[in-house]
């Protein structure tokens, strides 16, 4: 067991390097924009709703810029959407690669994980760039506070994927709804509202979900002191341990008949 530590973590990462490339070269071919489109898809999105509401919005809502509220919180939605969309029938779609006696489902889970949120990050970054050329936002003002509430928001997306893949795979009709809970994900989420602008009576109730104190995390890191946030990091990964052992348990489960047939 003691032997088996140091030499079975290279294994796995090659093994999970491998699929990703495999899963780059199948998604997006060899010509064209190729790996680009794993970043340009959530950069298209993010910049065409920074557009919209640049037209639709005034410039500042409860005194916070507009273009900075826009991209934290909707990146961090992006994030999340992205990670469901891309995990939901990851095994169903790879189930022959299963017959490699060291390919395991949570191999191929992993690999969508780490290729959707490797794209999300890249993306955020160049819209972070450009708005700040724009001078529409500064740099952050706590970097490790960034960088905690990104990662925590990457374990929050994929222990709610995760879970969903597995319930997924039980269920056909759960993943008929699959599509409507993503959407239903975007009032909760904290996205497109901050816990300040809620009453005091709403507050308490709304910090109940965890996916508002990540992107509460992030903005308080863009924001800086002066504009008003609410998080608890500790709670946040609590979830974020409760929702990953879930899906893992769910996804071991379920996968059991795909390997099977």
């Amino acid at each position: 067991m003691t032997r088996s530590l140091p030499t079975g973590l290279p294994r796995q990462g090659r093994i999970i390097g491998a699929l990703m490339m495999r899963e780059i070269m199948t998604r997006y071919g060899r010509e064209g924009l190729g790996f680009l489109w794993l970043i340009g898809e959530p950069l298209i999105f993010c910049v065409g709703v920074l557009t919209m509401w640049h037209f639709i919005k005034p410039p500042y809502e409860h005194g916070i810029k507009l273009g900075p509220f826009v991209m934290t919180g909707y990146m961090s939605l992006l994030l999340l959407r992205h990670l469901i969309g891309a995990t939901i029938t990851a095994l169903q779609a790879n189930s022959g690669l299963l017959y490699h006696a060291r390919i395991k489902p949570l191999h191929i889970y992993a690999t969508r994980v780490l290729l959707e949120f490797a794209g999300a990050t890249c993306a955020f970054i160049i819209v972070y760039a450009l708005l700040l050329a724009l001078r529409q936002v500064s740099l952050p003002s706590d970097y490790l506070l960034l960088y905690c509430g990104w990662l925590l928001m990457l374990g929050l997306g994929s222990g709610l994927a995760l879970t969903f893949g597995g319930l997924a795979m039980m269920s056909d009709l759960f993943e008929r709804l699959v599509g409507f809970l993503s959407y239903a994900l975007i009032p909760i989420s904290g996205a497109f509202v901050m816990t300040s602008f809620l009453p005091p009576s709403a507050q308490e109730i709304y910090l109940w979900i965890p996916f508002p104190h990540a992107v509460e995390m992030i903005r308080a890191a863009v924001f800086g002191e002066f504009v008003e946030t609410h998080y608890n990091p500790a709670y946040a990964l609590l979830w974020v341990l409760i929702m990953n052992l879930s899906g893992v348990v769910l996804i071991t489960v379920a996968s059991k008949r795909i390997e099977v047939d």
